[in-house]
């Protein structure tokens, strides 16, 4: 077996995958000399920040809220927060261009292997293929209207707020706006209204729209709280040759949420990538490292990594990972899988290379 620059297959097939990824069928075939190429893999680190936003605005009559309702908490002045909620931290692979093989199967015999889009060999010998961990990852999450900000909210504005020209005569009229729906609401729930609703629905209907209108009235005086949230994902690929370390891989700013990662307006996400345990060859009855088999089916051996994530100089989140870039690259016997009597069926992991699954072909 040996490393190669270019791909070269007798056929391919395109064929949909268990997950959304596409793949490749190729088989090995005379036109082809026998021979498969592939790539194995380099993992890279994914890392989704989920950023939560919290608006406070004052209301028109946040300087009567205590005289009128004895709201002491009124918002008196408008102010964004922002912190991070969640991060998650998962791997993919990508093609490895230093790492291309070629493998060379006995003349006659018909294996084949399945391959992503990139060229990364996913299978040998089967259509299953290992799908990608499935990671839940958070969703952006829109503001809810506050009560201003809702049809209700016109309702309970009377002529004589609209017209009055002093906020504290209208600070006024609100109040008592807010007194008065209460007890049309009490009213409603008694049965000693005058137009009574004539069914629960109606009742219901009724009764959510004054709560409504008074929500909106009490906002005026305490203030709105609008939150919401930003997912970003970032994507670092680490070589092989040294750690990383306080890489910036978002910025979020308070006003336009993610930035460019040189958009100083923003906050740094910051990353640590440092390897924990580096793979070995395996070894022998003796200790002694095994060779690569010749013309082997090459996988990986991976290691691990640590992989910490800063904001405001806090850990928000850490993980250990599998990682193709702290392992080796080691072979399986290609008669293997030409085997005429048993053959056997490779899996290898798509995000490290590493062998998921070898067995007989037929099972």
């Amino acid at each position: 077996m040996k490393r190669f620059l270019l791909f070269a297959a007798a056929a391919s097939l395109i064929i949909p995958a268990a997950t959304a990824q596409t793949t490749q069928k190729f088989t090995a075939s005379k036109s082809g000399e026998y021979a498969l190429a592939y790539s194995l893999p380099r993992t890279a680190v994914d890392v989704t920040v989920e950023a939560e936003f919290t608006e406070k605005t004052p209301g028109e009559f946040y300087n009567y809220a205590r005289r009128y309702l004895n709201i002491t908490d009124a918002i008196t002045a408008p102010s964004t927060q922002l912190q991070v909620k969640s991060v998650v931290i998962g791997t993919h692979g990508e093609a490895d261009d230093s790492n291309r093989w070629q493998v060379q199967f006995k003349s006659g015999s018909t294996p084949y292997m399945i391959l992503n889009e990139s060229g990364c060999m996913l299978s040998l010998n089967t259509d299953e293929i290992a799908d990608e961990v499935a990671v839940d990852l958070p969703v952006p999450v829109a503001a809810k209207p506050t009560p201003l900000e809702v049809p209700a909210a016109r309702e309970a504005m009377t002529q004589e707020m609209i017209q009055s020209s002093s906020t504290s005569k209208r600070a006024e009229l609100a109040a008592q706006r807010i007194f008065e729906l209460r007890e049309m609401r009490s009213d409603l729930i008694s049965g000693q209204a005058d137009n009574t609703p004539p069914d629960g629905l109606s009742l219901q209907l009724a009764l959510e729209n004054l709560s409504a209108q008074e929500a909106a009235l009490t906002a005026m005086f305490a203030g709105t709280v609008k939150t919401y949230t930003r997912v970003y994902t970032a994507t670092v690929v680490p070589d092989d040759s040294e750690d990383i370390s306080g890489k910036v891989i978002s910025r979020i700013s308070l006003t336009d949420g993610f930035v460019d990662v040189d958009d100083l307006s923003g906050e740094p996400v910051t990353i640590n990538i440092t390897a924990r345990e580096q793979a070995s060859l395996p070894v022998n009855e003796k200790g002694e490292e095994k060779k690569f088999p010749k013309g082997g089916v090459a996988y990986t051996i991976p290691g691990t990594a640590d992989v910490t994530v800063y904001f405001r100089d806090s850990v928000v989140a850490r993980a250990t990972v599998d990682m193709a870039q702290q392992g080796v690259t080691f072979g399986l016997d290609p008669g293997l899988f030409t085997d005429k009597k048993a053959p056997s069926k490779l899996q290898l992991d798509p995000a490290t290379g590493a062998v998921l699954l070898l067995g007989p072909a037929g099972e």
